[in-house]
């Protein structure tokens, strides 16, 4: 097997910073090629026990050390992020299959998540005075507690991103992290979570586990004091629902059926080149890709022809550099569905206008990126979240009807509009039933907004990351007030009697003055 930074002595080395005690393994597979790439061992349920204490005792440590050590630490893990991004890119081609260009993708939203919040925790969470109930008689401020120990649990398919989106806030404020990671992703989470290591990070505070995903996942609920979870809807309402009896809260980014509407005011080839990378980035295995396309019939000709011709261009291979501009899907399962989906779109009627086989020449699990016409709503493909190359391409009459079908689904995470005028393209977005909405992109825009809260609607999830909102999930606002003794606030029947008339006028001033 081709490797470049990452060999397997520094397999061996990122696999025993795992926090196991048994001596079970399961094999993980390499996309490209089908072959072993590692035997991973497993966690057990008293792993997550026991990292869980280890890691409550690091944060009373951690906590103490205040914003000012954090924000340094996490500043020299940024730079370690990037001084070190050939063998995290390594980790990410050969765990999932996807190209230099989108594991580079991922490293970038890393170093910048980690500098967004080390340069911004403090100033969010600072402790500040809040309007009083009746000013100069008391003061209130508010502070932030972190919540203690934070349960994340990440997937396969972007496993350096995602898992630092949800980890570096938590640090930042303060608490300490117990992470599920995905067996297939747990190389690139381990190789990212040595550069926090070694810029500072205590290792006992940032836990990673692996293994059997109800077991150890329903593990780290249960020892949490707040869980983040990614991954799709079914599991995601399980999870809430574990949340919910432990009373603890829960951020959930879910599945997705994102949809694009190209106005008929564009530039049709020039949408088409921007609505490729929009669907096929990381073949499609991505939450907020493009899966539905609702073209206007202005440009529908000229947009699909252009769009079809992109996509059969399109460079697919394994390639360890920028040559390629798809890769492969991640495994054996997601070859299945994105097969099943199209075979069944193709039986029910559906035309596949470019793509639409599997490539064992190229890998076991190659699929061509797919465009389909025809797509009706007794196909699987229509409503249901394929997570792979395959896009459906609709011809509407009207901006109107984009709208329309664009939210005509149970899901509600990203969406996107291309249009030429950036006016009209707004006012769409605005009808948009999404958490991000895209103008001009299909995700990238968004995706990369750190200091922008992501989140989906309906059942796309529940909570946002990113932005303050991001951080503050991880915190408890705590109220702190006092009386400054100007005034004695009544207590008696008598003394009721003789303040009521000068708090009602009070009320009244506030009002005329528009004081809150």
């Amino acid at each position: 097997m081709q490797t470049l930074a990452l060999n397997r002595t520094r397999i061996a080395a990122l696999v025993s910073d795992l926090t196991t005690t048994g001596s079970d393994t399961v094999p993980v597979i390499a996309p490209f090629t089908g072959e072993l790439l590692h035997d991973l061992p497993v966690s057990h349920p008293t792993d997550v026990t026991d990292a869980a204490t280890a890691a409550r005792v690091a944060q009373l440590a951690w906590r103490a050390a205040g914003p000012a050590h954090r924000r340094r630490v996490l500043l020299k893990a940024h730079d370690l992020l990037l001084e070190n991004r050939e063998q995290l890119m390594d980790a990410l081609q050969l765990e999932t299959g996807k190209t230099r260009g989108q594991a580079f993708e991922e490293v970038f939203s890393g170093a910048s998540v980690t500098r967004y919040y080390a340069v911004s925790a403090a100033s969010a969470l600072a402790t500040r005075g809040r309007r009083a109930g009746i000013p100069l008689v008391t003061r209130t401020r508010v502070s932030y507690k972190p919540k203690g120990v934070v349960g994340v649990v990440t997937p396969w398919n972007y496993p350096l991103s995602l898992s630092i989106m949800d980890v570096i806030p938590a640090l930042a404020a303060g608490n300490a992290v117990v992470q599920k990671a995905d067996n297939q992703g747990v190389l690139s989470i381990l190789a990212s979570r040595r550069a926090f290591i070694d810029a500072g990070v205590p290792a006992a505070l940032w836990a990673v586990v692996a293994g059997d995903g109800t077991e150890i996942g329903n593990a780290v609920v249960d020892v949490a004091d707040y869980v983040c979870f990614t991954g799709s809807t079914a599991t995601g309402t399980r999870v809430a629902e574990r949340a919910a009896a432990r009373l603890i809260g829960a951020s959930l980014e879910l599945g997705g059926k994102n949809p694009l509407i190209v106005l008929d005011d564009v530039d049709p080839a020039t949408a088409a080149a921007n609505a490729v990378y929009a669907c096929y980035s990381s073949m499609g295995q991505l939450c907020v890709s493009i899966e539905r396309i609702y073209v206007q019939r202005g440009v529908a000709a000229e947009f699909t022809t252009a769009f079809v011709d992109r996509v059969g261009a399109l460079v697919q291979g394994s390639a360890l550099d920028f040559s390629t501009d798809v890769g492969s899907l991640t495994n054996a399962a997601q070859l299945a569905r994105v097969a099943s989906h199209v075979d069944d779109a193709v039986a029910k009627g559906s035309t596949v206008l470019v793509g639409g086989r599997a490539r064992p020449d190229l890998g076991p699990f190659f699929f061509e990126p797919t465009v389909l016409a025809g797509v009706t709503s007794d196909m699987d493909c229509a409503a249901d979240e394929t997570f792979g190359p395959v896009v459906s391409i609709h011809v509407v009459e009207s901006e109107e009807e984009g709208i329309a079908r664009a939210n005509e689904s149970q899901f509600g995470l990203n969406a996107s509009v291309f249009g030429g005028s950036m006016a009209r393209a707004r006012l769409v977005a605005e009808r948009l039933d999404a958490g991000s909405v895209n103008i001009n992109e299909g995700y990238r825009a968004s995706f990369a907004s750190i200091d922008a809260p992501m989140g989906g609607m309906k059942n796309s999830g529940l909570g946002r990351r990113n932005g303050r909102e991001g951080l503050l999930r991880f915190v408890e606002a705590r109220t702190v007030s006092e009386v400054t003794g100007l005034l004695a606030l009544p207590r008696t029947g008598t003394e009721f009697a003789a303040m009521a008339g000068v708090m009602v006028t009070l009320l009244v001033a506030f009002k005329a003055i528009g004081r809150r």
